[in-house]
């Protein structure tokens, strides 16, 4: 979710298999480098290779162009690599969040075969999307504040998540502006 030159980015903490928890604390989001973050859902194990191709990609990147990627670029590297392997997907659904230019927010998901789906406010991706973008749309306001962002941000997140049973667990929230990056861990019903 976007908001006054700085953006949030969240996801639950719950890994399972089907209705089987097995973690409680798992990861979802990755940091690029300070602007750009990365949050994965689905199938674990391809959001891992997933991830460790990306992190290589961007290394060599900024070896051969002696920058960090900005976050429109770095969107459009991981489309290309998702639809390189379009005829055995990654099972996976990016969330792509980043600062660009004059930290200006930038968002966008996408599906496992690298569709790109941009978005001015907010983007969802996960099994709790059908009420994530409930809560989310309700809840939206233009340029928010980083403080204000948290509060509406882990408010959509933990009622979205307390009505599908395949979520939760807490959360866990990055909210990025341009000079710091908060990291907070949420507590959930089920904490």
């Amino acid at each position: 979710m976007v908001g006054k030159n700085c953006f949030a980015i969240a996801s639950d903490r719950r890994l399972g298999v089907q209705l089987q928890t097995i973690a409680t604390d798992f990861q979802r989001i990755s940091k690029i480098h300070d602007r750009v973050f990365l949050g994965l859902s689905g199938l674990a194990t391809d959001a891992q290779t997933l991830y460790q191709r990306l992190v290589f990609r961007h290394k060599l990147y900024q070896v051969r162009e002696e920058r960090d990627m900005k976050p429109v670029t770095f969107a459009n590297l991981v489309s290309a690599l998702l639809y390189e392997k379009r005829f055995g997907p990654y099972f996976c659904q990016p969330v792509i969040a980043g600062l660009g230019d004059e930290d200006k927010p930038f968002i966008c998901t996408m599906d496992s075969i690298g569709a790109k789906e941009l978005a001015k406010d907010f983007v969802v991706a996960g099994t709790a999307s059908e009420s994530l973008y409930g809560a989310c749309e309700s809840m939206f306001k233009e340029d928010m504040e980083p403080e204000e962002l948290f509060e509406t941000v882990s408010q959509a997140l933990l009622s979205s998540v307390d009505r599908d049973c395949l979520s939760g667990w807490g959360g866990h929230v990055y909210v990025v502006t341009p000079t710091e990056v908060k990291e907070r861990i949420l507590k959930g019903r089920m904490d």
